[in-house]
């Protein structure tokens, strides 16, 4: 029996799966063009430019799935839900940021598994950032 040398067979992460920072990008900024004209969620966001905001997501979506780790070196532990607990998220804001983020997610033409993957995370996120009964 042959032994397969350590290392030999890596497995791709998601992040390279689904082709890498520019895909992240894409659908980072996709979303934040929605949130630009929303006015629920728009004033959630106190910078005059999104540029920021936008980074940062991008980023962190990059480590969470399996991409270079500058979130966390730039900002530390990503600690999502004290971030938020300034703002009020309740059921209507966390349906206009999925609405969004589904125009984001179906525009990157992913297959349907990785599209499936990424949208169960997403879902998750945002029902975990609700801090505000309706």
């Amino acid at each position: 029996m042959n032994e397969i040398p350590r290392g030999t067979l890596q497995e791709q992460t998601f992040f390279e799966q689904v082709g890498g920072e520019p895909t992240f990008r894409r659908l980072v900024h996709r979303f934040y063009q929605g949130v630009a004209e929303d006015p629920l969620l728009r004033p959630m966001y106190p910078e005059e430019d999104l540029g920021p905001a936008e980074e940062r997501l991008v980023l962190f979506l990059i480590q969470y799935w399996g991409g270079p780790r500058t979130y966390s070196e730039r900002r530390g532990h990503p600690r999502l839900r004290m971030r938020h607990a300034p703002f009020t998220v309740d059921q209507a804001a966390h349906d206009a940021w999925l609405k969004h983020m589904r125009v984001a997610v179906e525009e990157l033409g992913l297959s349907p598994e990785h599209e499936q993957q990424l949208w169960h995370y997403l879902s998750f996120a945002a029902g975990s950032m609700i801090n505000t009964a309706d």
